[in-house]
């Protein structure tokens, strides 16, 4: 057979920005992925058992950092034929009484709208927002070295000193804000429930006993990306959108796409030079077992997985009818009511039970694409927050708790289908049990993930890790796939340098 220079494993965000890197810098590139169709966390499909005309976002629907992060920034998706479109208002938080917490684009008009609290969030939001490539820079870095970890932040090169300072003062901004919102001082801040429920269900993101460090860090780089450049960002047609930009690059750079490819064992490997695998640590245990050092597996059966979200599909036949019309502007919504409800909710999820009131994320992706609505018909697309493995369907669940906030909800739906947590690893087995976040998302697995070892991609030789269970984590960013990348390009490759993807 003829020896390739490159292999992946897996066609999600991160395993096509590995492969779009390494086929860029004139390898020899295929990409194996066992489902019938690519794109991992970023599929858009039609549902025929709900509606033959509209197509639905299958893992993630709402992309803040697909024009945030390095990568892409550096990839251009617009070049690639991708339409990023924002609503007006960023995300909203709806409570009862008739009140919500609105995230506008315009921080100032977001400030306004929160009153007494206007200053607060000024205060803490402001200078992250000012600051985005830097914040997002780091966030998004490797997690082990200081280049990796300046990628992207203005000024020039990541390895130069005036790269270095331009990111001390954001970072340390970033840092004190963590240790404030991660911790027990996190409800000194805010004086109403619209400000502390709106960076809440950001931080809820995170699937994690709240306050916590992991939450904190998600809420403050997701809030500051919505007063920032792009906002939270909606592709027009969907996620796949993203998807189909990396796969043109790739075969355009004589990549190769293979669907219907399940990699269970090395053997089911074409040889090549360097594997590179866009799956869970525990995958790649599977398949290469002892052609991993014993000391890396030991570390890597360490690596901890958490709870999870069962997802809910609904075709509505009217736009949702919230009590506040404002929420209907957003296209994301978090419907978890109160700080203390969702605390409640996702303690509870920790603790293995499923809460009467799920943490749900909500995402109307005609508010900022009408295109994606049929005459009167619209998908709705929702995540519940659930405990790992959950069977339940959550449909009447989440039908429940939306109606708390938009009565008559229930009136609008004209279909809905239930992919319990326990069922999502069918679809995508980078979340085991209903994982969507390939791992626990701890402050303590945000850096070693998936192990503490000074490399977090090379798990042997030619052999690479580059999913989202490797650092910088969740997300459609495509940072993971670029950091293993250019590792093997070096190590393996002696390549140095890749056309057209320098750091932006």
């Amino acid at each position: 057979m003829t020896l390739l220079d490159a292999v992946v494993v897996g066609s999600g965000p991160n395993g096509l920005a590995a492969a779009v890197t390494l086929a860029r810098a004139g390898l020899g590139v295929r990409v194996l992925e066992a489902q019938p169709t690519i794109g991992g966390g970023a599929r858009t499909l039609p549902v025929p058992e709900l509606a033959d005309d509209l197509v639905f976002d299958l893992c993630s629907a709402v992309h803040p950092m697909a024009w945030a992060s390095p990568f892409f920034r550096a990839f251009d998706l617009a070049a690639h034929g991708v339409e990023l479109v924002a609503p007006e208002i960023a995300y909203a938080q709806p409570l009862g009484g008739g009140r919500a917490g609105l995230a506008f684009r315009d921080l100032d008009r977001t400030a306004d709208g929160l009153g007494p609290d206007g200053d607060a969030w000024r205060d803490l939001i402001a200078p992250l927002a000012d600051s985005w490539r830097e914040i997002t820079a780091l966030a998004l870095g490797d997690k082990r070295t200081v280049r990796g970890m300046l990628e992207g932040v203005r000024g020039g090169p990541a390895s130069s000193a005036w790269g270095a300072a331009s990111a001390v003062r954001p970072g340390l901004r970033f840092g004190a804000a963590l240790l404030e919102q991660g911790g027990p001082r996190w409800d000194r801040r805010f004086l109403t429930e619209e400000a502390k429920a709106l960076l809440t269900g950001v931080a809820a993101h995170a699937i994690t006993p709240l306050p916590s460090y992991a939450g904190a860090g998600t809420a403050l780089l997701l809030a500051a990306l919505a007063h920032a450049d792009g906002g939270w960002a909606v592709p027009v047609g969907g996620s796949q959108a993203i998807t189909d930009a990396l796969v043109r690059d790739l075969e355009a750079h004589g990549g190769t796409v293979e669907t219907g490819r399940a990699v269970e064992d090395w053997h089911d490997l074409p040889p090549a030079r360097a594997v590179l695998f866009d799956t869970t640590p525990r995958a790649v245990l599977s398949i290469m077992g002892d052609r991993i050092s014993a000391p890396r597996r030991t570390a890597l059966h360490r690596f901890r997985y958490g709870n999870a979200a069962a997802k809910v599909d609904f075709v509505l036949s009217e736009p949702v009818p919230w009590t506040v019309p404002d929420v209907g502007r957003a296209s994301t919504v978090h419907v978890g009511g109160t700080r203390a409800e969702m605390v409640i909710a996702e303690d509870a999820v920790a603790n293995g039970t499923h809460p009467d009131r799920p943490m749900v994320l909500l995402s109307d992706p005609g508010v900022a694409d009408p295109g994606r609505v049929r005459g009167t018909r619209r998908p709705l697309w929702t995540y519940a927050h659930v405990p790992a493995g959950s069977t339940q369907d959550l449909t009447e669940a989440v039908t429940r708790q939306i109606e708390r906030f938009a009565p008559g909800f229930r009136d609008v739906v004209v279909g809905s289908r239930c992919i319990p947590a326990s069922h999502m690893e069918l679809h995508n087995a980078n979340y085991p049990g209903g994982d969507i976040s390939a791992g626990a998302a701890s402050i303590w697995q945000m850096f070693a993930r998936p192990s503490l070892a000074p490399d977090p991609y090379q798990l042997a030789e030619g052999v690479y890790l580059c999913s989202a269970s490797t650092p910088p984590g969740p997300g459609v960013h495509g940072m993971a796939g670029w950091h293993a990348a250019r590792r093997a390009l070096l190590r393996e490759f002696d390549v140095r340098h890749v056309p057209g993807l320098a750091p932006a």
